[in-house]
């Protein structure tokens, strides 16, 4: 019985060990992305018909700022592991519209701006989505004190 409990517990810290892992990498590689769409310029106008339904409809600088504002707000949440898994979603959607409008045309290779990239984010994103942030976060704590907060 012993060593069913130990192995659950470790189980439990490599689970919170990996989602905290990719917690960091994914907040450093779309905090990146955000920084240069900081200090760079704004080229979505050049390729805002190429933006799927409905965010064609969107005005370029719009979907600059909104880009941007993900991809430096979200990584910050995701660092702390607070809102995880509705970053997430943010994040995969930013990336499926940038899959779709830029590097589909120009297959997978990352040298021909394809999409590999776009592909292993989604990848990346898709256990904080369903998992959430894991043990080794503020939704965790927050999470663990409602519950507290909750028994009589």
């Amino acid at each position: 019985m012993k060593q069913t409990c130990l192995c659950r517990s470790t189980q439990g810290l490599g689970q919170g060990v990996a989602l905290l892992a990719l917690r960091l990498f994914a907040a450093y590689e779309f905090g990146e992305a955000g920084l240069e769409k900081w200090r760079g310029e704004n080229w979505f106008a050049d390729i805002r018909e190429a933006f799927p339904f409905p965010f064609d409809l969107l005005p370029a600088g719009l979907s600059w700022n909104l880009a941007m504002g993900a991809e430096l707000l979200v990584p910050l949440l995701l660092v702390f592991g607070l809102f995880t898994r509705l970053g997430a979603a943010a994040l995969m959607v930013l990336t499926a519209v940038a899959w779709y409008a830029v590097h589909a045309g120009n297959g997978y290779n990352v040298c021909d701006n394809g999409y590999k990239m776009a592909f292993i984010y989604l990848l990346l994103l898709l256990p904080l989505l369903l998992q959430g942030a894991g043990r080794f976060s503020l939704d965790a704590l927050l999470a663990r004190r409602r519950q507290a907060a909750d028994k009589p």
